[in-house]
């Protein structure tokens, strides 16, 4: 069962603007060691960055509800997989927000789905409840 959905644009070119403006600043505030970790070697590194940027918007989008508060930006991370697939990390807030949407019974998986055509960078999120086929 889909609990949320989220979607989010992100211009490059503004990402990019942060990048030269405010350098180390922006990145550490808005972005995890793992995430810079992943994007600095990579050339046109603000695409990678737009990417996650609008993925954390997403996701966000996903897990809000009428009474939810704000997340930080580093309560959502993405990942990849060894195939390279993106995945989301939770941490604090977006922990305890997934928690509270997840009905009782029922495990909560997210799935990210991350694409780019300079100038924009697009994410998509879905959260959903399952049923664990092993309690069964």
């Amino acid at each position: 069962m889909i609990i949320g959905i989220g979607t989010d644009l992100c211009d490059i070119r503004r990402i990019e603007k942060n990048i030269e403006r405010h350098g180390a600043r922006f990145i550490d505030r808005v972005f995890t060691t793992g995430e810079q970790a992943y994007c600095e070697p990579k050339s046109g590194k603000a695409s990678y960055y737009a990417k996650r940027f609008a993925a954390k918007e997403a996701v966000a989008k996903a897990l809000a509800g009428p009474r939810t508060g704000h997340l930080t930006w580093k309560d959502v991370e993405v990942a990849n997989d060894p195939s390279g697939r993106p995945t989301i990390r939770l941490h604090r807030g977006a922990t305890d927000r997934l928690k509270s949407l997840t009905p009782v019974g029922q495990l909560a998986r997210l799935h990210i789905s991350l694409t780019d055509d300079y100038p924009y960078a697009q994410a998509f999120a879905i959260c959903e409840a399952y049923r664990d086929k092993t309690d069964a």
